[in-house]
């Protein structure tokens, strides 16, 4: 009776490890494209305030890729200089991508 006892543990145990495996890769994709985002943002930031040639392939490519994922951001605030604008605006969105792919890496982790 010890040994039936002790092979229906191993795939619970199986299945808990797997569990807390498939939950750490998720986080760590979570994590990976929650940076991956603030990055594109932060580029885009870059190459606007740095001045960056406006008809360049990257500069358009950064800020097509920037328009979408700032999200509401995009328009928060309205100063009339335009670094200013994209600054504050695209930052506070890369900053919000920061701490929410954060919180949800640490959400997925508790549960692992």
């Amino acid at each position: 009776m010890g040994q039936h006892a002790e092979s229906d543990e191993r795939p619970q145990r199986a299945a808990g490890e797997t569990r807390a495996q498939v939950l750490g890769v998720l986080a760590s994709v979570v994590r990976w494209i929650g940076l991956i985002l603030t990055l594109a943002l932060v580029i885009h930031v870059l190459l606007t305030v740095g001045s960056a040639n406006p008809a360049n392939g990257i500069t358009t490519f950064f800020a097509d890729v920037a328009n979408p994922i700032a999200l509401g951001f995009r328009d928060l605030f309205t100063p009339a200089d335009p670094k200013l604008f994209v600054l504050v605006n695209y930052g506070i969105a890369a900053l919000f991508w920061l701490v929410v792919s954060s919180v949800l890496t640490r959400i997925i982790r508790h549960f692992a």
